[in-house]
């Protein structure tokens, strides 16, 4: 008689046993079989000015939408460093172009790795810097980055447009800055006290 009871139940407890383990397999693919990963996009603001983006201007990174101005990291009150989008990038290149009186066309965009983008919050001022890289095409683009040219500061008001100043030669035989960026935006982008432009740029 137990032995017959017994046989009676082995096929229920085995069916209980493969119903639990088809929930827990349910459970398991509902939620993906392995962690979310939280993202975080930073907040954008509307970009002051409008300048027209060059041609062919490069960036080194994935970059959010044209107008946005996210921030890659801040201080609080203090200077804010910036991602260096294809759209700025194309303005400073537009305004350095302005300023050698070439079109925007005659360089192929900022030297990678020497670029640098940011906000002094006390003044509502955004700030860059960066060398230019000339066209082939261009002989007078090509004698514009050398020596003063070599790099170049950028500045632009909130709701103004950007400018561009030439400091390739600040720090060398006596030559200062003509224009000085906020010591603490100086400090964050790890340039020397007081420089217009990366060490060796």
């Amino acid at each position: 008689m137990t032995r017959t009871l017994a046989a009676r139940l082995r096929p229920f407890a085995t069916g209980a046993v493969l119903v639990g383990v088809a929930a827990f397999l349910a459970a398991c693919h509902s939620s993906g079989g392995q962690p979310s990963v939280a993202g975080t996009t930073p907040a954008a603001t509307a970009s002051p000015g409008s300048a027209t983006s060059a041609a062919g201007a490069t960036a080194t990174s994935a970059v959010p939408a044209a107008s946005a101005r996210p921030s890659a990291s801040a201080t609080p009150g203090g200077p804010v460093n910036l991602v260096l989008t294809d759209a700025i990038r194309g303005q400073l290149v537009a305004a350095a172009a302005r300023l050698n009186s070439l079109p925007a066309s005659a360089y192929t965009g900022l030297v990678q790795g020497e670029s640098y983008y940011g906000l002094d919050p006390a003044t509502n001022t955004y700030w860059a810097g960066g060398a230019l890289n000339p066209s082939p095409s261009s002989e007078q683009a090509q004698v514009s980055v050398q020596d003063d040219g070599g790099y170049y500061i950028f500045q632009e008001a909130a709701g103004g447009s950007w400018t561009a100043s030439a400091e390739g030669l600040a720090g060398t035989e006596g030559a200062t800055c003509s224009v000085h960026v906020p010591p603490a935006l100086v400090a964050l982008w790890h340039w020397p006290a007081g420089a217009c432009h990366p060490a060796g740029a």
